[in-house]
């Protein structure tokens, strides 16, 4: 095993990390900025160092200083979370020319599967369902317009190079086509460094069903079920459940089976995401993408299929084989997730820095977890995500973990700083929520819109 893993991110995910590594026996290293300096990563890892100013792009998106740091303190691997460098495929490869174990897929398969066009081309060769779209980048709006016809509205724009939410629009006419290319385009631009576009058949509304599969490099690749994601707002995940109460027995057996067989296409090492849409009028599923990391909702799976996903990334990167087989995962009651931002719902999600003067996070009784950074006295800075805590609950069944997530957002108590924590109570208690019975419309459409309009 590892003797000492470098870990490039900050936040929770970075809290989670150093977590399951000391468990395994693993020292850590916690990077950090220059605003991060106090940050509970910062004093959880067994060293830390500085590796920039606040701006990200100088410090958590700064390769040569990562690697740097990785080679002062003599660290043989790097977990890079998500977000950040998480799907950076330059990144991996400078891992490995410089003989550190980078805690992911290979440099190729993030290629391959972390460009959305890549990724199209080799689903269909792998024999899994995709949406009617377009064959390459797409750069220009004489382009865009001319595919858009040929698949037909309602259609949507994505960032080829892209990933959480950002450089994404959908566009029901032509009217609207002009302006939403070039926006998405600039977005894409801004975030990734990478303008280039790709163009789907918009399946909406539609369910956001997501795969996790983990693979070795011995050959063997399993999935852990799924996951439901269709609460969002701006693309952006809100809440997410494991099982999904829109998939049946042998649905489940099509997409998670659909997931495998993708993940084996590609030789895929380590924890990945397979993303579907659903199409529940017809039943069909559609691949959608592969996230090539750990997911932010990877604890949902956790508490359903009693796998340690971080751990078993760790593990995987040593060269293991996977602690279990497809035939040993056995799945178990529900989970649910809420993020927890330090924003306003209220003034359009508006973000809320500032100092923690008091927090209580919930605790108590089975099935209850909350992974953050947070801590009394903490300030939240201005440059990152607002994303401050996850709470996740499990129960024996689905009313079960709704009412242990109600309880636990009940207690959840942060002063100094607006939470959505209010706003996520409003939503698991709503009667659509509690059935059931929502897709990826049903919070922009119909919850926001009653929930903006209350004092």
């Amino acid at each position: 095993m590892f003797n000492k893993i470098l870990i490039a991110n900050r936040g929770e995910i970075a809290v989670r990390i150093i977590r399951a590594a000391r468990e395994l026996g693993v020292g850590t290293v916690a990077i950090y900025s220059t605003a991060d300096r106090d940050a509970l990563h910062v004093h959880l890892a067994d060293e830390a160092i500085c590796v920039g100013p606040a701006r990200s792009t100088e410090s958590y998106l700064n390769m040569n200083n990562i690697l740097s740091a990785a080679v002062a303190t003599g660290a043989q691997a790097i977990h890079p979370g998500f977000g950040f460098l998480s799907e950076n495929s330059k990144f991996a490869r400078l891992c490995e020319e410089m003989n550190i174990k980078f805690i992911g897929p290979s440099a190729k398969v993030m290629d391959m599967m972390g460009d959305k066009i890549n990724a199209r081309a080799e689903m269909i060769k792998a024999g899994v369902p995709v949406t009617p779209g377009s064959e390459g980048e797409v750069h220009t709006t004489d382009e865009a317009v001319k595919i858009a016809e040929e698949i037909g509205y309602p259609i949507i724009l994505k960032a080829s190079a892209g990933g959480g939410g950002k450089g994404i629009r959908k566009v029901n006419t032509v009217e609207e086509l002009v302006p939403a290319f070039e926006a998405a385009q600039a977005e894409a631009q801004a975030a990734f460094g990478n303008g280039a576009m790709f163009i789907e058949r918009m399946i909406f509304p539609a369910r956001h069903i997501e795969v996790q599969i983990l693979g070795d490099s011995h050959g063997n690749v399993i999935h852990l079920g799924e996951r439901d994601c269709s609460l969002q707002r701006n693309n952006q995940k809100v809440l997410e459940e494991s099982p999904s109460v829109a998939i049946g027995h042998t649905l489940r057996n099509e997409i998670t089976s659909a997931a495998v067989k993708a993940a084996q296409h590609v030789s895929y090492e380590n924890a990945g995401t397979i993303e579907f849409l659903l199409d529940e009028s017809s039943g069909k599923f559609y691949f959608m993408e592969m996230n090539t990391r750990v997911q932010v909702e990877h604890p949902v799976t956790e508490f359903v299929s009693g796998v340690d996903i971080v751990k078993e990334q760790i593990r995987v990167a040593n060269g293991n084989e996977l602690s279990v087989k497809q035939e040993d995962v056995t799945f178990s009651g529900h989970a649910i997730e809420c993020r927890i931002n330090a924003e306003n719902p209220k003034f359009n999600f508006a973000p809320s820095p500032g100092k923690i003067t008091n927090l209580f996070l919930p605790g108590g009784g089975v099935g209850l977890r909350v992974d953050s950074a947070m801590y009394s006295g903490y300030t939240i800075p201005p440059y990152y995500d607002s994303m401050i805590a996850k709470v996740i609950v499990h129960g024996e069944n689905r009313f079960q973990a709704l009412m242990k997530m109600q309880r636990a957002l009940l207690e959840f108590d942060v002063e100094g700083v607006t939470t959505n924590v209010d706003f996520q109570l409003e939503l698991i208690s709503d009667p659509h929520v509690v059935a059931g019975d929502y897709d990826t419309s049903f919070l922009g459409n119909v919850f926001l819109p009653e929930y903006q309009k209350e004092d």
